[in-house]
């Protein structure tokens, strides 16, 4: 089939997007997405693939021979890759993906990264979560859009966190998120009684304290907001009853989760998951193929859920990776901390296919892949045509828009 390739913008200048035909002629198919960008009832899910995952052997170059040339121990055979084309395929584990993507849901964005990039797993990952590459940033990508985009009428669950810790891009300055690791685990830890919480609210105001502090009401805001929403979830979702069997796995039981979310018409615009560690240095085969066939897995789940419910056009997922892998293998028949490399995006908005360049390994940057898509054209892709919102302010700059949505 021939290839078109056209120009986008990025932060850095300009990249080539490579697409094919029958990408557009799904597209046109597809009948409208309920509401417009920005309606209330759509949600974004981000899936952190954290510690760095290996992009050449997720998203196949099976049709480069230097590819094998300099993995002769891990590059996944060319028998076992789920062709996508006669250039690229998918990791053999990813079964469940493969058949979201033949069925026009999936979009894969290839070599994605941004200018001088970290190779740190804490300093990149805070770059990808604030979207600012070039400083530091208090706040989060997603804590900004909650608090540019909040309404009147205060939400407890205007965004979620499934994770035992708030991740930096939900950080916000005004904008409350609960960290719920699982309904059962989902409570304050000091874990105090009525009578208690009434009396260190009552502390709080007493002017004859020692000392006096201008966050101490804000403190007790958050505190309050905690408990009252760690009472109300269990309750708002427990009329939900899934219609998918979810592996057994912690991705799986995390995405079930947020079905449930979705499912109870929280008002929830964005749901962030966890699942990794993918720091492969040593034996990577082995590590890799069962977290992406852990992660095939659980999207297919969601997604047979998320449609039987009828919530799957409305659910947009969008994955990220602090970084890829290097190109070359190590002698741990691993891979050491590299730079550009693919991501996700899936959901009944989507125009599925492949977006970017091909990996190019012959033209590296220090061994490693070059990025051709700056990450933040894929955010500021979700921000205006997924959630509804400009993306200037939220992003710190102008960034090109991807074609991947409806």
């Amino acid at each position: 089939m021939k290839r078109k390739d056209f120009l986008i913008a990025t932060g850095s200048g300009l990249a080539v997007v490579a697409n094919t035909e029958h990408v557009f002629a799904r597209a046109l198919a597809q009948t409208p997405l309920p509401g417009l960008p920005g309606s209330s009832d759509r949600c974004l899910v981000l899936i952190n693939l954290f510690g760095g995952n290996d992009g050449l052997n997720c998203v196949v170059p099976h049709g480069d021979a230097r590819y094998y040339q300099l993995r002769p121990g891990l590059a996944i055979d060319r028998n076992d890759v789920l062709p996508i084309d006669a250039h690229t395929g998918f990791n053999s584990a990813m079964r469940t993906l493969k058949s979201l993507y033949d069925k026009g849901v999936v979009a894969v964005v290839q070599g994605v990264g941004y200018p001088n990039p970290d190779h740190s797993h804490f300093r990149s990952t805070e770059i990808w979560q604030t979207a600012a590459p070039d400083r530091y940033e208090h706040t989060g990508w997603l804590g900004r859009y909650f608090d540019d985009s909040s309404p009147n009428v205060p939400n407890l669950f205007r965004g979620v966190a499934i994770s035992r810790v708030l991740p930096e891009v939900m950080i916000s300055q005004r904008t409350d998120v609960p960290a719920v690791p699982a309904l059962g685990q989902y409570a304050l830890a000091a874990d105090r009684d009525a009578a208690s919480r009434d009396a260190f609210a009552q502390g709080s105001r007493d002017r004859r304290l020692p000392f006096s502090s201008p966050y101490l009401a804000h403190v007790m805001e958050v505190e309050g907001n905690a408990q009252r929403s760690s009472e109300e979830l269990p309750r708002l979702v427990a009329g939900y009853r899934p219609k998918a069997s979810y592996p057994a796995t912690v991705i799986g039981r995390s995405l079930a989760l947020a079905a449930q979310i979705i499912g109870s018409k929280l008002g929830t615009r964005a749901i962030y998951v966890e699942h990794g560690s993918f720091d492969t240095h040593v034996n990577q085969k082995v590590v890799q193929t069962r977290l992406l066939g852990q992660f095939s897995d659980a999207i297919g789940a969601f997604y047979q859920d998320l449609a039987a419910h009828g919530n799957d056009r409305r659910v947009l997922t969008l994955t990220f990776s602090e970084f890829g892998r290097r190109i070359e293998e190590n002698g741990s028949r691993g891979t050491d901390h590299g730079e550009a490399s693919p991501l996700f995006l899936i959901g009944g908005g989507v125009k599925g296919g492949l977006y970017g360049t091909l990996p190019d390994l012959a033209a590296t940057n220090m061994g490693n892949v070059r990025y051709s898509v700056d990450f933040r054209s894929v955010y500021a892709t979700v921000l205006e045509r997924w959630l509804g919102r400009p993306s200037t302010a939220v992003l710190g700059g102008a960034f090109a828009k991807l074609p991947v949505l409806v």
